[in-house]
C-alpha cells in the first residue's frame, strides 16, 4: 500500500510541480530581478533562475525519495523462524522468504523482532517531509514575489478574492499549500520518530500510529494540488521588476569594488560602503565615481555600461540548463 501510494500518487504529483517550475525557469530565464538577502536589495538574479533553484532542490530530493527501499519480514513471532522450522525443519526458510518478499518489490530484512522495525518507513517519511519543507519555502517565496508585484495572478471566474475587499486577488493557493504541508509534516515527523521504537520484542504503539499514514499522504497531496493551481495562475510583471531594479543602483557597488580589488586599489570595500551604504546612489553619482578609478579603460567602460538589470552573471544560462 505504501509503495503503491508513492508510485501512483505522490511521485507523479511532485513530478508535475517540478515540470511546471522547469517550464517557468526556461520562460523567465532572461527576466532580471532584484534579489533580496535579509529582506534588503542584493545582487540581481533573474526570475527564471529563482524558479530553477526551487526545481533543482526538488529534483534532488525527489531522487533521494525514489531511491528509498522499503523493507519487509516474514520470519515469525520474534524473527527466528521458530514456528516455521517446527512445521518444515528441512526447508530453507530464509531463502524462501527472501524470494517471496523480493517478488513483491520489497527488500528482505533478515534481522527483526516480531515486527519489521520500520526504519525504512521512517527514512521514507523523513524524505517526504524534506520535500514538503522545500515546498513550504517555495510557497512563502512565491507569496512574497506576488506581494512585491513581481508576479500578477490570472483571474479565475467566480473566485472570491476577499470577503470584504472586492479588488483583491489573494495568493490563496500558496497559503493553502503551506498550511496543508505543515499539517502533513507534523504527522510525518511523528511517524518517523515513533515507528522505529517498540518495547522489547513488540508493543502495539506502532499499530495506532500506522493508521494515520494515509492522512499524512492526503495532506501532502492536497498541498501539491494547491501549489499547482497557484503556479498556473502566475504571470510575470516585467514592468514592476524593472522599476525595482532601477531604484537599486547601489547593488553595483559589488562589481565596482571587485574590479577595484583586481587592480590593487586600496580600501575598495570601504570606499563603496561610504558611497552607498544605507542611502542608495544615483546612476550619475556611481558613474562619476567609476570615472575616477585608476583602472584600464576597457574595464572602466564595462563598469560604466553596467546596469542593475544587466548585472545578472550566469543566472539566465543556469535557468535554461535546469
Amino acid at each position: 500500500m505504501l509503495k503503491n501510494g508513492m508510485t501512483s500518487s505522490l511521485l507523479p504529483g511532485l513530478d508535475q510541480i517540478i515540470s511546471f517550475l522547469r517550464q517557468m525557469a526556461h520562460q523567465l530565464a532572461d527576466l532580471p530581478m532584484l534579489a533580496r538577502t535579509h529582506g534588503q536589495p542584493a545582487t540581481p538574479t533573474t526570475l527564471g533562475k529563482e524558479m530553477a533553484n526551487i526545481a533543482a532542490r526538488l529534483i534532488r530530493a525527489r531522487s533521494q525519495l525514489a531511491a528509498i527501499s522499503l523493507t519487509a519480514k516474514f520470519n515469525g513471532a520474534v524473527g527466528n523462524y521458530n514456528a516455521h522450522l517446527s512445521a518444515y525443519p528441512e526447508l530453507d526458510w530464509e531463502a524462501f522468504n527472501r524470494r517471496f518478499i523480493e517478488s513483491l518489490g520489497l527488500e528482505f530484512n533478515a534481522y527483526t523482532i516480531q515486527i519489521e522495525p520500520h526504519d525504512a518507513m521512517a527514512t521514507l517519511f523523513d524524505a517526504i517531509a524534506r520535500v514538503n519543507t522545500i515546498l513550504i519555502d517555495a510557497d512563502r517565496d512565491i507569496w512574497q514575489y506576488v506581494a512585491l508585484g513581481y508576479f500578477k495572478q490570472k483571474l479565475k471566474e467566480g473566485e472570491i478574492g476577499s470577503s470584504t475587499m472586492p479588488h483583491k486577488v489573494n495568493p490563496i493557493d500558496f497559503e493553502n499549500s503551506e498550511g496543508n504541508l505543515g499539517l502533513a509534516n507534523a504527522m510525518l515527523h511523528h511517524l518517523a520518530e515513533k515507528l522505529p521504537i517498540s518495547r522489547l520484542q513488540r508493543d502495539l504503539t506502532d499499530s495506532t500510529v500506522l493508521r494515520n499514514m494515509g492522512v499524512a499522504f492526503g495532506y501532502t497531496l492536497l498541498a501539491f494540488s494547491a501549489m499547482r493551481q497557484g503556479l498556473e495562475k502566475l504571470e510575470a510583471n516585467p514592468q514592476r521588476l524593472a522599476e525595482d531594479l532601477d531604484e537599486a543602483w547601489e547593488v553595483l557597488a559589488e562589481p565596482v569594488q571587485t574590479v577595484m580589488r583586481r587592480f590593487g586599489i586600496e580600501n575598495p570595500y570601504e570606499q563603496l560602503k561610504q558611497l552607498t551604504r544605507g542611502k542608495g546612489i544615483t546612476p550619475e553619482a556611481l558613474r562619476d565615481f567609476i570615472r575616477t578609478l585608476a583602472i584600464p579603460e576597457s574595464d572602466r567602460q564595462r563598469l560604466l555600461d553596467m546596469t542593475p538589470a544587466s548585472y545578472i552573471g550566469k543566472a539566465a544560462e543556469l535557468a535554461r540548463k535546469i
